[in-house]
């Protein structure tokens, strides 16, 4: 299999993209290590390394740089999700919170037919492996209070500041 890489700027710092033949599967965030990133490659891909291609992310860049000068308010790629079953599926019901809104993790937790299990909730959004484009950003505190984001509380601030979501 092919694994291509790429780097872009945003408002918070650089993105790095990691894409299969089959679509994006990976957006590293400012501050987060290398070390990580080759840790979730070779969980969820492999022993592949990869290699560096910004055409074969040219697509995804654009439509970030979109999303980050309010032009993109949707993302039109393919991804290709790695992880488990459940995860994919709270992932999938992310991907359903329109932006410029909020889910609660309890509301989240009861859209994939779970209402019990929003601490398992919470750990498939933290899992997430491609933040903003799957917006786990978009998911807050049952008193809709900005809790836990891999990139910090101040990006997931950013973000629904940048979406027009008064916090």
């Amino acid at each position: 299999m092919s694994l291509y890489y790429a780097t872009t700027d945003s408002p918070f710092g650089p993105l790095v993209l990691i894409a299969t033949p089959a679509g994006l599967c990976r957006i590293g965030l400012p501050g987060e290590s290398r070390a990580l990133l080759e840790a979730w490659v070779a969980r969820w891909i492999g022993p592949e390394t990869p290699e560096e291609n910004p055409a074969a992310l040219a697509v995804a860049v654009t439509q970030l740089r979109e999303y980050f000068s309010r032009i993109r308010r949707e993302f039109d790629l393919p991804l290709d999700l790695r992880g488990t079953p459940f995860q994919r599926r709270v992932w999938e019901e992310m991907r359903r919170v329109l932006y410029g809104q909020t889910v609660t993790y309890g509301e989240l937790a009861r859209r994939v037919g779970r209402p019990e299990a929003a601490r398992a909730v919470g750990q498939a959004v933290g899992a997430n492996p491609i933040p903003i484009i799957v917006p786990c950003h978009r998911v807050v505190g049952a008193d809709g209070s900005l809790v836990g984001y891999g990139g910090g509380l101040e990006v997931k601030s950013a973000l629904l500041r940048l979406e027009g979501v008064a916090l």
